[in-house]
């Protein structure tokens, strides 16, 4: 499923790929006995996924290698639903998952040993879990032949049934969580402030900045419950005495790249409708340039004021998309307004410019 149709898979894999907010999770939503024959800082992650091609709308999933103490291997598998409510095979789809990570294993050369693979479901729907927490539990039969049954279980994390309070970790696995608990409900706009103030214990403002970002964009996405004047105020809010006017540039800029993305659906729709008279491809080449124009036209007062304003007249002559497509791109990395016409008059820069645009791309 594409990123962008798919927000949760997205948000899900950008929170849980960084290897301090995946020994979190480990660390507080494993059982204690369980963490104690881990070691958690030899914790790797895999690129491998298992989850069907039909079900990635419902399923996504994360590998992590890991070494026991006693010096052998093992996995953590992590699979996150993002269904509303709970699947009743979950144990069933794992069962089929295991089995295929049990396989490159062998195909790797374990040596014919399989090695132990913790399964955990992490789900944030708005139902609460009443699914069994073992395979066993979806056979039925006569006791004499329970023997001939697989069994195993796996490890749940409803964030349905955790207060906010209760949601455990560091901050990045901790903001992770909530916006995942709240995303689906009605409350979200109510609760985010406060999430996003986690992000103030950071130290580093870089790293606050660069999770923002992939915060908004999830925001954006993956849900209807948050205008865009209540997520702008969030960030005010929530970054007050850091500037809130200043990080809202950024969530500025992730509402250009929406309406862009808006500008291209609608250029696609206008073809077809258009496609008569005056062609698909043409309808959709005009409503494509017409949804960058409005990005690039906003980014630039955002950036720098009238005198990027002072531009527009230029820009709007061009008619080559994949020229407008250059500009918008090379207004994230420009620092002077000036540097943007390299893109449509590459001789107009001088030679220490154009090097450095080509080194940044």
């Amino acid at each position: 499923m594409p990123e962008l149709s798919n927000p949760h898979d997205h948000f899900f894999k950008q929170v849980l790929s960084r290897p301090e907010a995946a020994r979190d999770m480990v660390l507080n939503y494993l059982p204690a006995e369980v963490v104690a024959v881990l070691d958690p800082a030899s914790l790797t992650l895999r690129k491998d996924s298992f989850v069907d091609g039909a079900l990635k709308e419902h399923f996504s999933d994360l590998l992590y290698q890991v070494d026991l103490k006693d010096g052998q291997g093992a996995y953590v598998y992590i699979l996150l639903e993002h269904k509303s409510h709970a699947e009743p095979l979950v144990a069933f789809q794992l069962l089929r998952y295991l089995v295929r990570i049990w396989e490159q294993s062998l195909r790797e050369g374990s040596g014919g040993r399989l090695a132990p693979i913790i399964p955990m479901v992490v789900y944030h729907g708005s139902a609460t879990w009443r699914v069994g927490l073992n395979f066993g539990a979806l056979f039925g039969g006569p006791e004499p032949l329970r023997v001939y049954w697989p069994e195993f279980r796996y490890q749940l994390c409803d964030l349905s049934a955790y207060s906010d309070e209760a949601i455990k970790g560091e901050v990045i696995l901790r903001v992770g969580l909530l916006l995942l608990k709240h995303i689906f409900h009605d409350d979200l706009e109510e609760h985010l402030p406060d999430i996003l103030a986690l992000l103030r214990e950071l130290k580093d403002q870089a790293t606050a900045l660069e999770y923002l970002e992939t915060i908004l964009r999830y925001v954006a996405l993956g849900t209807d419950k948050v205008t865009e004047e209540g997520l702008q105020r969030a960030v005010e809010t929530a970054f007050a005495e850091r500037g809130g006017a200043a990080m809202g540039k950024t969530l500025a800029e992730q509402w250009i790249e929406e309406g862009m993305q808006q500008g291209m659906q609608q250029g696609i729709q206008q073809g077809i409708q258009q496609g008569m008279q005056q062609g698909m491809q043409q309808g959709m080449q005009r409503g494509i340039r017409e949804g960058l124009l409005a990005g690039i036209e906003l980014g630039l007062e955002l950036k720098f004021g009238s005198a990027g304003l002072c531009l527009l007249p230029e820009i709007y002559k061009i008619e080559d998309v994949d020229v407008l497509r250059a500009i918008h791109a090379g207004l994230k990395t420009v620092v002077a307004v000036e540097e943007l016409r390299y893109f449509y008059q590459p001789s107009s820069a001088d030679a220490p410019l154009q090097r450095r645009f080509s080194d940044e791309r």
